[in-house]
């Protein structure tokens, strides 16, 4: 195995045990990023000067005993909304093409300061406005579309080229870029990770959070992010908490909640099977199966769009205005769009969301955690504009991506996604775990508890067989 090839958790592991230094690691990313990155194109730009530079700087640190915990020589790659200072922040749009950070992000100041190391900045959906990042190729068949919008992000980790990613989830852009790819993806509560330099699509559904190979590496990761910061105003005073759950499997008394609706509606039968077979999985655990009713489901999607539209709308009012012709097409009608909706409109989204986080958190003092595909299809082929489902129905590729996902960024409840196998063609499955608010450490023991029952995913080679000779 090629150092590019560990996980976080090991290759922390192997630094710390001096088996394995920085430079190694960082030097096998990089020519990882050499190998496939102009196929998979996962970047918008790759500082290798800067990041072997520090490799070499965590290396002597490293030796001369200034460890700093798992993070540290460990390669990472941000999405282009994160602010690095001095860095372009270009938000995937000719609008931000000159724009340069001034001082890094909260996130990527505390990562930092954990020692991990910037490979570079990852391809976003213009502005985060899409679920597709139409840049980016799918790492297990480039001729399919990545997810989104944080396309770049998952599809590096897939494919090797970082360790672990940052994304941003607005509707889904963690989790569906992470089920499409094959990899983890972590929807944090909102207010848990503070989104302080961080390029906003709607400030009341934005989140940030890891995409890696592993469960255990998300909560590295986690454990690293969290915390208070004054300068967002809706980031929560919660204690430092460490979120690397105990290798204990054993789900014994745990109350798994199965959607008896909506969730597994207009869903591809074959990522039903691979769900509930991983919901099998669990029952063979101890955890017990508990039917729950979806609340308030005809609401759901005119609820995300019903606040999201005229948010972005509003973060844009400037630049839609000044240098509209700089927008992509598909983000400037959604953009013109939210100026058109009235006030009354946002205003009874606002309600149906408070009534929704009331009715959801009913739902969850019946059980612990609610399991569930992350997307209702794997990727779908580069174009595609919709899915016809067994019924005859035809549903937009972005509406049917962002389905599933949506619930839990208008709820603002945290929501895991891990993978759960292939589909006929060879294509990664999802699986979300949603849980209570700050229910965090449940989610991650639960969907570790279920990877440990699972083969060794040696992700990098699998994709080397789909990518074929470079």
């Amino acid at each position: 195995m090629q150092p590019y090839e560990l996980p976080l958790t090991a290759a922390a592991d192997a630094i710390r045990a001096r088996q394995l230094s920085p430079v190694e690691l960082a030097d096998s990313v990089l020519e990882r990023v050499e190998q496939v990155e102009p196929r998979l194109q996962a970047y918008v730009t790759v500082a290798a000067e800067h990041t072997r530079r520090a490799a070499r700087e965590a290396e002597n640190d490293i030796a001369a005993g200034r460890y700093r915990g798992p993070l540290h020589g460990i390669p990472m790659g941000l999405k282009d909304l994160i602010d690095v200072a001095g860095t372009a922040t270009s938000a995937g749009s000719r609008v931000r093409a000159d724009h340069r950070a001034q001082a890094d992000s909260t996130v990527a100041a505390r990562l930092s300061a954990a020692g991990a190391i910037l490979v570079g900045k990852t391809h976003t959906h213009e502005f985060a406005y899409g679920l597709t990042t139409p840049q980016t190729n799918n790492a297990w068949d480039t001729g399919r579309v990545a997810g989104g919008s944080s396309g770049g992000s998952a599809v590096a980790v897939a494919a090797g080229t970082a360790t672990f990613t940052l994304g941003t989830d607005t509707g889904g852009s963690i989790r569906v870029p992470s089920a499409l790819n094959g990899v983890v993806g972590l929807k944090p509560t909102y207010g848990l990770v503070p989104r302080h330099g961080v390029t906003s699509l709607s400030w009341s559904l934005d989140h940030v959070g890891p995409i890696t190979r592993t469960v255990e590496d998300a909560a590295l990761v986690l454990t690293a992010l969290a915390g208070h910061d004054s300068r967002d105003p809706a980031s929560l005073t919660t204690p430092g908490t460490d979120y690397r759950p105990t290798a204990d499997a054993d789900l014994t008394g745990l109350r798994v909640g199965v959607p008896r609706n909506y969730y597994f509606d207009h869903v591809d039968e074959e990522v039903e099977a691979a769900v509930r077979r991983a919901i099998e999985q669990f029952q063979s655990l101890g955890a017990r199966l508990v039917e729950v009713e979806i609340p308030m489901t005809r609401y759901i999607q005119a609820t995300q769009w019903g606040l999201m539209v005229p948010e972005a709308t509003a973060y844009h009012e400037s630049t839609l205005r000044t240098v509209p012709e700089l927008y992509q097409a598909d983000v400037r009608i959604l953009l013109e769009t939210g100026e058109l909706m009235p006030a009354g409109d946002y205003l009874r989204a606002q309600r149906s969301r408070t009534l929704m986080r009331q009715e959801w958190a009913r739902m969850l003092q019946e059980v612990d955690l609610i399991v569930a595909p992350t997307v209702p299809a794997t990727a779908v082929r580069a174009g595609q504009e919709t899915i016809t489902w067994a019924d005859g129905t035809v549903e937009g590729v972005s509406d049917a991506y962002v389905r599933l996902s949506s619930p839990a960024n208008i709820t603002g409840v945290p929501s895991l996604s891990v993978p759960v196998g292939h589909d006929a063609v060879g294509l990664p499955i999802g699986m979300q775990l949603l849980g209570r608010p700050l229910g965090e450490g449940v989610l991650l023991r639960v969907g570790q508890a279920y990877e440990q029952t699972q083969p060794v995913r040696e992700l990098a080679r699998s994709v080397n067989d789909c990518l074929g000779p470079a």
